[in-house]
C-alpha cells in the first residue's frame, strides 16, 4: 500500500484553505500528512523563505489558497497591496513548488478575472476578452498572472518533469471562517454583521452600498473545497480532454444568481432583522452581473450541494461563535 502523500495547504487559516483542510480530513487523508504554516511562520511574499520551506518539507501536492482578499472598499483603498502581495504569493509558491519536484498543484483564483461586461453566464473562454472591473483590477490581474504561471509551467515542463498545475475559479464564496470586518470584507459577511448589529441595537434602518440591482452568484465554501479536491484528483487525461493548454482553468459556481437586494432580504431574515433596508445608489455597484458558466466542471462530475438558505444559516452560526470568543 502506498504511503499517503504530503499535502501543503497554503492559506489554511483563511475561509477556503480551512475548508480544504476539512475536506481532506473528511476524505480520510491523515492529518499528519497535511502541512500548514501561519503567516507568522511563513511569509509567502518572502521568496527566500518560501524556497527554504519547500526544500525542507518537499510536499507532493499543493493547494494554493493563500491570498490577500477583500471587498470593493478594500480593493479601492489598497490597490498596491492587492496586486503586489497576490503576485508575489503566486510567483513564489509556484516556482518553489516546481524547483522542489511538486507535480500536482491547484491554484485558486477568482471570478473577477473576467471582463466587467463579459457575456453571462461567464465561460472560461471570456478570459482576456475585455476590460476588467476597475474597482478590483489589481487583484484580478494578479489572479490572471497565477493562471498563466500554472499554464506556462505545464507547457514548458509538463512532458519533461510531469508538472500538472491546475486552476479553479470560484464565484463569490461565503461560509465558516469568513472575515466579518464591517468594511474590509465581502458582501455576505459584511451584511451579516451589519444586520446582526442593527437587530441588537434596535436600529430601524440598515443602509447598503449601491443600488441593490447587481446580480451575484454565491457558493458555500465547503462546496468550493469539495470542487477543489475533485479537480485536483481528476485523471490527467480526463482533465486535458476538457481544457486547453492556454485555457485550462475551470469555473466553480452554484449555477444561479440573485440581486443584492434579494440577498439583503435573505440575510435580514436569517439574522432576525425586521427593519427597513435602504440602498445608497451614490456608492459603486461594481460589475452589473457575475454568473459563472460551470458546465465544464459539471461535465467532469461535480455540482454544488448546499443551497443559499442553508448556507446563510450555517454562516450566521459561525459569525455568532466568532463574536462570542
Amino acid at each position: 500500500m502506498n504511503a499517503p502523500e504530503t499535502i501543503y495547504v497554503a492559506g489554511h487559516r483563511g475561509m477556503v484553505g480551512s475548508a480544504i483542510v476539512r475536506q481532506l480530513l473528511a476524505a480520510g487523508h491523515p492529518a499528519s500528512h497535511i502541512v500548514t504554516r501561519t503567516h507568522a511562520e511563513l511569509n509567502l511574499t518572502d521568496q527566500a523563505a518560501v524556497r527554504a520551506f519547500f526544500a525542507q518539507v518537499r510536499p507532493q501536492q499543493v493547494y494554493l489558497a493563500a491570498a490577500k482578499v477583500g471587498g470593493i472598499h478594500a480593493n479601492n483603498v489598497f490597490p498596491a497591496d492587492f496586486i503586489y502581495q497576490n503576485l508575489m504569493i503566486a510567483a513564489n509558491v509556484i516556482e518553489a513548488a516546481f524547483c522542489n519536484g511538486v507535480q500536482k498543484l491547484l491554484f485558486l483564483g477568482s471570478s473577477c478575472i473576467y471582463p466587467r461586461l463579459a457575456a453571462q453566464p461567464m465561460s472560461e473562454q471570456a478570459l482576456l476578452t475585455g476590460p476588467l472591473e476597475a474597482t478590483n483590477e489589481p487583484y484580478a490581474v494578479a489572479k490572471i498572472a497565477g493562471i498563466k504561471l500554472c499554464e506556462s509551467y505545464n507547457r514548458q515542463f509538463g512532458a519533461s518533469h510531469g508538472v500538472d498545475y491546475r486552476c479553479v475559479m470560484p464565484t463569490n464564496l461565503y461560509g465558516p471562517g469568513d472575515n466579518y470586518h464591517p468594511e474590509n470584507s465581502h458582501v455576505i459577511p459584511a451584511l451579516i454583521r451589519r444586520f446582526h448589529e442593527a437587530r441588537a441595537s434596535d436600529a430601524p434602518v440598515v443602509a447598503i452600498w449601491g443600488s441593490g440591482s447587481p446580480l451575484r452568484e454565491f457558493l458555500y465554501v465547503d462546496d468550493m473545497a469539495a470542487a477543489s479536491v475533485h479537480v485536483m484528483n481528476l485523471p490527467k487525461d480526463r482533465y486535458e480532454q476538457h481544457t486547453q493548454p492556454m485555457l485550462s482553468h475551470i469555473n466553480v459556481g452554484s449555477g444561479s444568481d440573485m440581486t443584492i437586494a434579494e440577498l439583503a432580504t435573505s440575510i435580514a431574515r436569517v439574522t432576525g432583522f425586521d427593519g427597513q433596508i435602504r440602498f445608497d445608489a451614490s456608492k459603486p455597484d461594481g460589475t452589473p452581473r457575475k454568473l459563472m458558466d460551470s458546465s465544464r466542471l459539471q461535465s467532469l462530475g461535480w455540482q454544488a450541494r448546499v443551497d443559499l438558505s442553508s448556507g446563510l444559516a450555517l454562516t450566521y452560526q459561525d459569525f455568532l461563535q466568532q463574536t462570542a470568543q
